[in-house]
């Protein structure tokens, strides 16, 4: 198995609008596929567009889905990698690995969306087991984004951000912070997904206090046991009859 047997390249179809996002990081997401549209036209000005973008916060809120909607929108491949599968013992390995999936990203321009980035960009001091590879390892994607080129797209996604190098944080040139959803974007959200059904299911129990995916979860769960408790009883009807 190679590096590239880990990349996921996700044909999963993501509009802008089936994100959830404030006005705020809606306007920033907007402001970054602008940039990416006249790419040429701002370089006569002398001007590089953003192309690194970190996104953190709760898990379940629109990390990944913000990734794969990007990628859409502007008609790239989108590749994903979790880095917790190419951890190595060996640093210098994993060092090998990312440079060989940067550089696929760059050749493709692609979006290149790296999951759990804490997992290689902790902090350099924060590393007691072994700081020298750590801070080589870290040193190692530093400059991998700073070669990365403009026509490709680096987006990292971490739960963690108070652990990733201060270094690594600062080279990103957008960040948008995931919060948990308040009850009524989560209304929002239901009524987007059981739109679809009977009426008569639009009413099952919602659940707040959680996430957009562990929602989602929960409402086709509910939603299944409903239909299904459904069927089971005009099945026993029919055999009384």
């Amino acid at each position: 198995m190679t590096v590239f047997d880990l990349l996921i390249t996700d044909k999963e179809q993501v509009n802008l609008t089936d994100i959830h996002l404030n006005d705020s990081e809606r306007e920033t997401v907007v402001g970054l596929l602008r940039e990416h549209r006249f790419v040429d036209e701002l370089k006569t000005f002398g001007l590089l567009v953003n192309n690194k973008i970190l996104l953190y916060g709760s898990s379940g809120c629109g990390k990944t889905m913000t990734a794969k909607a990007i990628a859409k929108a502007l008609n790239k491949t989108i590749l994903i990698l979790n880095l917790s599968n190419i951890i190595s013992a060996r640093v210098g390995e994993t060092s090998q690995h990312l440079k060989m999936v940067f550089d696929k990203a760059a050749r493709e321009k692609a979006v290149l969306f790296l999951d759990e980035f804490d997992q290689i960009g902790k902090a350099r001091e924060n590393d007691s087991k072994d700081v020298g590879e750590m801070r080589r390892l870290v040193n190692t994607i530093i400059q991998l984004f700073d070669y990365f080129p403009e026509n490709a797209l680096l987006i990292c996604a971490t739960n963690h951000i108070d652990i990733i190098d201060p270094a690594l944080v600062r080279r990103f040139q957008l960040k948008l912070k995931y919060e948990m959803p308040r009850n009524t974007d989560l209304d929002v959200f239901y009524d987007g997904l059981l739109a679809k059904f009977p009426e008569r299911f639009q009413q099952t129990v919602r659940r707040y206090d959680i996430s957009f995916a562990e929602a989602k979860d929960y409402i086709f769960t509910r939603l299944k046991n409903e239909i299904l408790d459904e069927l089971e009883s005009k099945v026993l009807k029919e055999m009384v009859v």
